[in-house]
């Protein structure tokens, strides 16, 4: 099986620009003390919203207290509704006035009515919010309306933010109620094949950043990112699904660090009719089509490929700090030249890769594929020899 990228799904983006106006005129100042603006994009979310607004209002700091008033505050935006789901909303903050919580109501036209428009709206007015308290370096942070985030969610996302990363990516984890779902061990297993190969490339071509112990996920029902690194990257990327992951690619396009931390956790839902075209409920549609005859593709292109990033990582930094840069340096011979000579011409190595990439003919073909169950063997005969030569 393939997995999703925006890349299978998209081949252009809309104009980013062309956004509809502010629905959030009749919001108050931001609090001076906001560390952070968690948004939620909902469509007819009214039943599942209570339990994820309820998970956000029992937020606790690291020793079980509750974090300071004013130092978060919660954004919804019910787009394009046919039930009550702004009404949910209004009633749970009037319960919970502790809460800085508000909510919008907005119909986009049926072209941009999906959760990547939603997503840039409520993203956009976070990092404007920020801005207003004197916060650049404060976070703009997502999660979705069928998702229940920890009680320290925000206390472990803000730790890591304050190790220096400019985002912060949470595990996705299935609630209790949904893990006796028909695809369950499916889904144990790809996660276990995703593990694996996220530790291999730990071993192959370590991130400061973003060491091992970490997860594969990036996805919008646990992503924080900074102001400024969300205004450096021109904002989330506006398309109708994986925006997400259209926006983790960005980050890594400017060389910004993305923590996968296993310590920010969130648990989502298990529904197999989601509100977007390509999302975990499609995962979930996937496998249970696939069953065990899923492929995926061959770790040993993974192999090459970490191998070949490693590479040309530390001749991109060689070729960055000398007085003359448009020297060509020397590479693998695996490397087309033309390949290696465009790399000192790119002002970060993460806009480099995305575009040499392709033209080592990495990409992950039909014919490339492996049945899961073969490639997670493959993985840990890798990650042995891997630890062999790091400590042999």
């Amino acid at each position: 099986m393939e997995y999703a990228t925006p890349h299978r799904f998209h081949s252009a983006h809309p104009n980013n620009a062309a956004l509809p106006a502010s629905v959030w005129s009749h919001l108050s100042l931001p609090s001076p003390a906001l560390r952070a603006t968690v948004i939620i994009p909902a469509k007819d979310e009214a039943d599942a919203l209570p339990s994820t607004l309820a998970a956000l209002a029992a937020q606790t700091n690291e020793k079980g207290q509750p974090l300071p008033p004013g130092s978060f505050e919660v954004l919804v935006l019910a787009n394009n509704c046919t039930d009550n789901t702004a009404a949910v909303v209004r009633t749970f903050a009037a319960n919970h006035p502790t809460l800085a919580l508000h909510v919008a109501e907005l119909t986009l036209p049926p072209a941009e009515a999906h959760v990547g428009r939603a997503r840039r709206l409520l993203m956009d007015e976070a990092a404007h919010r920020l801005e207003l308290a004197g916060q650049p370096r404060a976070a703009i942070i997502s999660t979705d309306a069928d998702t229940r985030v920890a009680p320290d969610w925000l206390a472990a996302t803000f730790r890591e933010l304050e190790l220096g990363v400019d985002a912060v990516a949470g595990r996705i984890l299935m609630e209790e109620s949904s893990r006796a779902c028909p695809v369950r061990r499916c889904q144990l297993q790809d996660a276990t094949c995703q593990l694996l190969r996220v530790q291999l490339e730990t071993q192959l071509d370590p991130q400061p950043h973003d060491p091992w112990p970490r997860h594969h996920q990036h996805f919008g029902a646990s992503l924080a990112v900074t102001v400024a690194a969300y205004r450096q990257v021109g904002g989330l990327p506006v398309v109708p699904f994986l925006e997400d992951e259209a926006l983790y690619q960005a980050l890594l396009r400017h060389d910004l660090r993305v923590r996968h931390s296993p310590a920010v956790r969130v648990f989502t839902s298990g529904r197999q009719q989601g509100r977007v075209a390509v999302g975990l409920s499609w995962q979930l549609r996937e496998w249970a089509r696939l069953g065990q005859q899923q492929l995926v593709p061959n770790p040993a292109t993974l192999v090459q490929e970490l191998n070949l990033r490693r590479q040309l990582r530390q001749q991109w930094r060689l070729a960055q700090s000398r007085e003359t840069p448009e020297r060509v340096v020397s590479g693998p011979e695996e490397v087309p030249a033309e390949v290696l000579a465009a790399l000192p011409s790119y002002a970060t190595f993460g806009a480099y890769w995305d575009w040499a990439r392709p033209q080592l003919l990495l990409s992950s073909s039909p014919e490339d594929q492996v049945p899961l169950v073969l490639a997670i063997s493959i993985l840990r005969t890798e990650l042995a020899r891997a630890s062999t030569l790091a400590y042999g």
